[in-house]
């Protein structure tokens, strides 16, 4: 049980360490302003942003967020034939990284 107590806190230690090193790279990054302004959202912390903008890049390419959100893969899926019409559960297409960090940011959110 100890080394198991010892693996988590070495792991701590870890990520608070490259939290630390990113805490330090983004004031000099030139999409800093960018990191800031999604840390006003509710629930977005600078890891969140962070992730968002290194797998995004500028979403500004999307035309709209309905746009964003498919490559995302945060829209249902659909499978149709003829006249019927089936909606699923999200496609899940997309970056699965920037997927995963804006749900725990929403639950972070919401809780």
């Amino acid at each position: 049980l100890q080394e198991m107590v010892e693996a988590v806190r070495v792991s701590k230690e870890r990520v608070e360490r490259l939290e630390r090193v990113i805490e330090e790279f983004v004031p000099a990054w030139s999409l800093a302003p960018i990191v800031w302004a999604l840390q006003t959202l509710r629930g977005v912390d600078l890891i969140v942003a962070v992730t968002f903008v290194t797998e995004v890049g500028d979403a500004s390419r999307f035309e709209s967020p309905r746009q964003l959100m498919g490559y995302l893969g945060r829209v249902p899926g659909e499978r149709s034939t003829g006249e019927t019409v089936r909606r699923g559960g999200i496609t899940k297409a997309g970056n699965g990284r920037v997927r995963h960090m804006l749900v725990e940011s929403a639950w972070t959110y919401r809780h």
